[in-house]
Parts: C-alpha cells; structure tokens; sequence
C-alpha cells in the first residue's frame, strides 16, 4: 500500500509587530508658589510679658490728717495708717522685678508730730527700705499725735505691684482689745510656783462708751473688702501651716 506523501507544515508566522508608541510632550506648568514661611518663634519669647505694676496710693489730704489728728483709740490708729499712707504714696509705681518688696519699720513719733526714731525691723528688698527712708524725709510736717504724747508703732510698708494692704476698719475701735497669751505654767524657777491668770480689761462705762463711738468713722467699701482679703490670706497662711 501506498502512503501519500506528508505535506509540509508551513512554518508559523513571525509575530506582528507594534509600532512604537509616540509619547507626546507634556505642557508646560506654571511654577507653583509656595508662601514663605515665617521664621521660627523661640518659646522665651512667647512667654515675655510686660511686668505688672501698682501705682502710689494718694496723698493724705489735709483734711484727713485733721481727723487722724484727734483719733485717739488703738493707739491712735488712724494717725498710723494715714502715716503709713503717705509713706508709699512718695515711693512711686511699683514694678515687679527684683525691687519689689517690704520693709518694717519701728517709729516713734514725738508729741508735736516731728520724727523721733526709726528703725528697720527687717526688710525683703534693699531697693523698698531705700525709697521708703527717702519718702518719710520726704514728708511734710505732721499734726501733733492725737494723745499729746508720743506715738510707738511698727508699720509695714509694701512696695509690690500687688494690692496688700488697705483703709482699716473703725467699727470694732471701741470694744476691748483680746487678752494677750501668756503662758500660766511659765515660771521664772525663783518665785513661788502659781498659776497665773490674766485679767480682762475693765469694761468702759456709758459716758466713756458714748464718748467713744463719737470718734468712729463710717467705714467705706475699700475697708471692707480690704479686711476680708487680710482675712482670707491669714487662713490661708495658717492652713498651709498645719
């Protein structure tokens, strides 16, 4: 038997090929701006601040001084506090920084109002016993002290661009002033051992209370809220204490 002859297989065909992609050129862009960006702020100087400052308390008037000058009650309190008054009104604005500060003063006032003795219990800043020497030379001549005798007294005067002190209160000026502490079991190891015991002042009559309240003057708002600060702060002060 005869086969027929195979026919040829034809060879594949090459693969078609692409013509290459043309890549078309991209427009041009605008350059984009960028805002400038401020330089850095260091943290010192986020946290700068103008320092706080207090102006002077007014001068005493005249007559207020008149007043102070028959004030005769708790050691002529309000010949005291105009004193201390006209003290830090000639010191000038308090700025906080390292001259801010206070100073306690010892002052003897002699009968006829002239400065008889001054000494520095203790003082915070050089800087506040300097200006408040030179504003009580300073001062003008004062009214005669209210008993004719002299006047002791220890003040404090505050130069702080806070407010610390304030006008006194009056109302209370005539009741009897609170028995001192002294210790009952305090013995000097000599005399004869008792227990001691402080009497209380002897209560004033009509006449002398009459005569008393005429002196009180009407306290203003500023005295009230001034004693409740002093209040608030020295129960403050004593629970940090305990």
């Amino acid at each position: 038997m005869i086969l027929p002859a195979a026919t040829p297989i034809p060879p594949p065909a090459p693969p078609m090929s692409r013509p290459p992609l043309k890549r078309q050129a991209k427009p041009p862009t605008a350059a984009i701006e960028r805002p400038v960006e401020p330089p850095p702020i260091a943290l010192a100087d986020t946290l700068k601040k103008a320092p706080a400052t207090l102006a002077a308390p007014a001068t005493p008037s005249t007559e207020e001084w008149a007043m102070a000058g028959q004030y005769t009650l708790k050691n002529s309190k309000r010949y005291r506090h105009n004193w201390g008054q006209h003290v830090r009104s000639l010191m000038g604005t308090a700025v906080e920084g390292p001259d801010q500060g206070a100073v306690r003063f010892e002052v003897e006032i002699a009968p006829d109002g002239r400065l008889a003795r001054l000494d520095t219990l203790w003082s915070t800043s050089a800087k506040a016993e300097q200006l408040a020497r030179q504003a009580i030379q300073q001062m003008p001549p004062l009214p005669p002290t209210p008993t004719g005798k002299p006047l002791v007294f220890q003040r404090t005067v505050s130069f702080q661009p806070y407010e610390t002190d304030g006008p006194p209160l009056y109302k209370n000026d005539c009741k009897p002033d609170a028995s001192r502490f002294s210790n009952p079991f305090a013995w000097d190891g000599q005399a004869a051992q008792a227990r001691g015991h402080q009497a209380p002042p002897p209560p004033m009559s009509a006449q002398e209370l009459a005569e008393c309240l005429k002196q009180l003057p009407k306290d203003s708002l500023e005295a009230e809220s001034a004693q409740m600060r002093r209040q608030l702060e020295q129960g403050w002060s004593s629970s940090i204490k305990r």
